[in-house]
């Protein structure tokens, strides 16, 4: 009786215990509008129409919440004419992750303008629509 209930008890404890969370976010994150792969340095994101990098490791507290920097570059249709300059803004990431799944939130930080806020899920294939 008493081992079953040592049992029952450490069952109850790891239920309460939720997802995991990972000390560093890699590997292939995809959904709709968005495509990340994050390695020990840092991550690409490719957006519908822009594309972004993060320029340090993600490491989620313990509630899997973190906040990263970086850089966000608008696209446009068509391909970059030669000599063109290329538009990019410091941005700030921010999100939360545990087992597969991640909510990433977009911000540029030169202008304040909050480009959205994204789900995805480890080893997910991304959906991009691509600019024309």
């Amino acid at each position: 009786m008493l081992r079953r209930l040592r049992f029952l008890v450490l069952l109850g404890a790891t239920a309460c215990l939720g997802p995991e969370v990972p000390s560093l976010v890699t590997g292939e994150w995809g959904g709709a509008h968005l495509g990340l792969v994050a390695t020990v340095q840092g991550a690409d994101l490719e957006y519908d129409c822009a594309v972004g990098r993060i320029d340090e490791p993600i490491r989620p507290d313990g509630e899997g919440r973190f906040s990263v920097t970086g850089v966000h570059f608008p696209g446009h249709g068509g391909p970059v004419p030669p000599g063109a300059e290329i538009e990019e803004h410091p941005a700030r990431y921010t999100g939360v992750v545990r087992g597969d799944r991640m909510t990433l939130s977009v911000t540029l930080t030169d202008s304040g303008t909050n480009l959205g806020t994204f789900t995805l899920i480890r080893g997910g294939s991304p959906f991009v629509l691509k600019c024309l």
